[in-house]
């Protein structure tokens, strides 16, 4: 249920309101915007007087809100919200790039890469420290020395990093980490997600490999619901019958998510199509459908790559995609290209 509140309704007044809610057992999430406030009610609605609560002069109009997910629900915060990473932020008109190789290496290919992506317009570093494998034999990643690697290079360049958690036991190791990604494989993974429900640090969730809009809104929910509502939202592809591309990219999700919810919503065209070749146009497809950024892998030398080098772009192929993007970006937010 959602209460709209009229443009001159007082702080004390809300506060009123607010606590009358929470004594009924309601949690109450207050959106302000620039014409009205509005209140999220969550919890047992039905024993509030619909038409008692409409009957407040503070109050505008009362509706119920039929879908299941409720703090990511754009009718319970209609502006978007924004994402700070540090100095740098993510949604509404902010676009953010995320760079880097899909596992690290050494410090050399991290430190490498971070400076060639940087120089090309990225301003998030992204390179995985843990890596879940189809196969136990694969290369699983370098753990906890990966994050080591990764905050090194964070201190000599100043980008933020991003990199994929996969069990809640690890959280200790993230804690210098800027953005805590969720794998595809872990969107469901309801105990991580209310553990990182727990924190105050932005969280990249992937969609996962054969989930829906709704089920990837409701593992933000599960987060949302732990307090954290620094919640980024990542369409990587899902898997279809279609095997000419490693998955298929659903790009109508860019336009549908931004119509149901708040949060910012990136693609990922490597995961999603596993070719080189398709990362340039994927790219620049997913910025013209309004996607608020992108995450590419980049590789300083991706036949040599350990995990992925068949998706991974060179530093010179991205810097190509960024000038590309950088273009769509004019027209689809003028004057707020890349920032």
């Amino acid at each position: 249920m959602i209460a709209v509140l009229k443009q001159n309704a007082t702080n004390e007044q809300i506060e009123s309101l607010t606590a009358w809610l929470k004594e009924r057992g309601l949690t109450v999430h207050i959106s302000r915007g620039e014409l009205y406030t509005i209140l999220g009610l969550i919890g047992d609605t039905s024993r509030i007087d619909t038409e008692l609560l409409e009957g407040l002069e503070m109050v505008d109009s009362v509706k119920r809100v039929s879908e299941p997910f409720k703090s990511a629900n754009r009718k319970f915060h209609p502006d978007d919200s924004i994402i700070e990473i540090g100095n740098l932020k993510i949604g509404g008109p902010h676009f953010q790039i995320m760079a880097g190789p899909c596992s690290v290496e050494s410090l050399e290919q991290i430190l490498s890469v971070a400076k060639s992506v940087s120089a090309s317009g990225a301003a998030i570093l992204r390179g995985g420290a843990f890596k879940p494998r189809t196969s136990p034999y694969d290369f699983q990643g370098l753990r906890a020395d990966g994050i080591d690697i990764l905050l090194e290079v964070k201190k000599q360049t100043g980008m933020p990093v991003v990199t994929e958690i996969m069990n809640a036991n690890h959280l200790p190791m993230f804690e210098h980490v800027d953005i805590i990604q969720v794998g595809a494989r872990n969107m469901q993974n309801f105990e991580l997600l209310k553990e990182l429900g727990k924190l105050q640090k932005p969280i990249l969730l992937k969609r996962g490999l054969a989930n829906t809009l709704l089920e990837l809104l409701m593992s933000a929910e599960y987060i949302m619901a732990g307090g954290n509502h620094n919640i980024i939202l990542c369409e990587r592809g899902i898997r279809t019958f279609e095997t000419y591309t490693r998955n298929t990219l659903d790009l109508s999700a860019v336009p549908m998510l931004r119509q149901l919810t708040h949060l910012p919503v990136v693609v990922d065209p490597s995961h999603a199509t596993g070719n080189t070749r398709l990362v340039q146009p994927m790219a620049m497809a997913a910025t013209a459908a309004g996607a608020h950024g992108l995450i590419i892998e980049v590789h300083p030398d991706p036949v040599n790559a350990l995990c992925d080098g068949a998706q991974s772009l060179t530093p010179e192929q991205f810097a190509e995609v960024t000038e590309k993007v950088h273009r769509i970006r004019g027209i689809v937010e003028p004057g707020a290209a890349l920032q």
